[in-house]
């Protein structure tokens, strides 16, 4: 307890904090204007007649047209976050907006949008705008120093994601049959950098699998430490570029990237302070704002609210990523417990699910045309993933029972290929969908993985 009291003491200049704020939220941005141009409003939230849904957030839907409007007020939150213009305010909008975004279509979750959830969530409760914002401008108040764990925060939750996904590599798919990468370097042989021969060659995916393993459970601690930090970083930069090269990653690249230097000194965090300054000082004249504060006072937390919420915040990010455990079952055959969990590029599930409607008072079966009430991306998705699978067996209920067929049961017959595997059956033809509920109990219609993988 003393020497987590001494740690709670100690201060560190607010600049590393200031700089993420600025850089992160500024990419934010900029990627939600980009979803917005490229079309992905319309193709993933509106286009759509059913969505795919998070147990429990049945209830979040897309407002139709009104849809972009929400991405509006997200992008718009973002800006005066980095800004640190009503930073409480628009950081809590931010994270509200942006979590309902991901929510609305469980199809669209990926790593780096649940990163971003999670860390903007934690930011609710960091003093981001204690210096060069226009918060501190227009109070006169420009703080010295914060506390240290502050910015440890950010780096913490930096390690969790690298060292959970390189741990979740410690299988026997992973390092001895260098799956999935094997499939993916043979899909795309026309790959920059490597040419045909390299990505085709028998050692090259064995050697891939390898090093991403050891370059994600070693980069945390090579951040960490100040004598390999600089050495680190231009790793972490060429593994990053590497990666997107290979693999085209969309947003993770940059996020990482963005948020890595938050482990250099406050020193350097200062001076890119003065560029930073030189960037945005047409808006201060523009806000017709004072110069830049001469920072005197150091800030302190009037509860110990914060430090509870987000010790209870790191507390379950440590134990959700393990909550596989809890269940019978191959995790990635079964998929449950593997969201949230920080698990990236382990899995590559193909397969065909049919479903058929039964009325058991007329007898009769319909076949379902799967086309005729997903989209092609959808459709891919829910083949392989029992929680879309029982969702979308519900709405065919639903569909059926609307139509004047009081007693209907669903039935679905799939087949599924994990990691290079011939397709094997994938659920009990018998069991009727319609009367299973969505829960967190193991879904026992799904059938026992006739293979075995090792490991974490």
């Amino acid at each position: 307890m003393h020497n987590l009291n001494t740690y709670l003491r100690k201060t560190i200049s607010p600049a590393p904090l200031v700089v993420f704020r600025v850089c992160f939220w500024f990419l934010m941005c900029l990627s939600l204007i980009s979803f917005w141009q490229n079309g992905w409003i319309e193709s993933l939230y509106l286009e759509p007649k059913f969505h795919f849904t998070f147990y429990g957030f049945s209830w979040v839907k897309p407002f139709g047209k009104y849809t972009y409007v929400l991405f509006a007020i997200c992008a718009l939150a973002s800006v005066f976050v980095a800004l640190g213009f009503k930073y409480r305010i628009a950081i809590i909008t931010f994270f509200l907006s942006f979590t309902y975004i991901q929510f609305m279509d469980k199809t669209v979750y990926e790593t780096p949008f649940y990163f971003i959830t999670v860390l903007s969530f934690l930011m609710i409760f960091l003093p981001a705008n204690a210096a060069f914002s226009i918060d501190s401008l227009r109070s006169r108040r420009s703080y010295r120093t914060i506390p240290k764990w502050c910015v440890d925060s950010i780096k913490l939750l930096f390690c969790i994601v690298f060292f959970y996904s390189g741990l979740a590599k410690l299988n026997s798919d992973w390092l001895l049959s260098a799956m999935p990468l094997k499939l993916w370097l043979i899909n795309n042989n026309d790959l920059p950098f490597i040419g045909t021969s390299l990505s085709n060659s028998a050692w090259f995916p064995y050697a891939l699998s390898w090093s991403i393993m050891l370059f994600e459970l070693s980069i945390p601690f090579l951040l960490l430490y100040k004598r390999t930090r600089f050495v680190g970083f231009l790793v972490l930069v060429g593994f990053e570029v590497f990666s997107h090269a290979l693999f085209p990653l969309g947003l993770f690249p940059l996020i990482i990237l963005i948020s890595a230097p938050i482990f250099f000194s406050p020193e350097w965090h200062q001076k890119a302070l003065l560029i930073l300054r030189a960037i945005l000082s047409p808006i201060q004249r523009v806000l017709k704002l004072p110069t830049a504060l001469k920072m005197t006072k150091d800030f302190h937390y009037i509860t110990v609210i914060p430090m509870f919420v987000i010790g209870l915040f790191f507390i379950i990010q440590l134990l959700v990523p393990l909550r596989y455990m809890l269940y019978k079952g191959e995790l990635f055959w079964t998929g449950e417990g593997y969201l949230f969990s920080w698990r990236t590029s382990l899995i590559d599930k193909t397969g065909t699910t049919t479903f058929k409607v039964v009325d058991s008072e007329t007898g009769d079966v319909f076949n379902i045309n799967n086309s005729d009430f997903l989209t092609e991306r959808q459709e891919q998705q829910m083949y392989s993933q029992p929680d879309f699978i029982l969702e979308y067996a519900h709405y065919l209920g639903d569909y059926y029972k609307a139509s004047g067929h009081e007693n209907v049961a669903v039935y679905a017959d799939g087949y599924v290929s994990l990691n290079g595997r011939k397709p094997m059956p994938y659920i009990d033809t018998q069991v009727d969908l319609y009367k299973q509920k969505e829960s967190f109990r193991h879904k026992t219609w799904i059938l026992p993985f006739p293979d075995v993988i090792k490991g974490f």
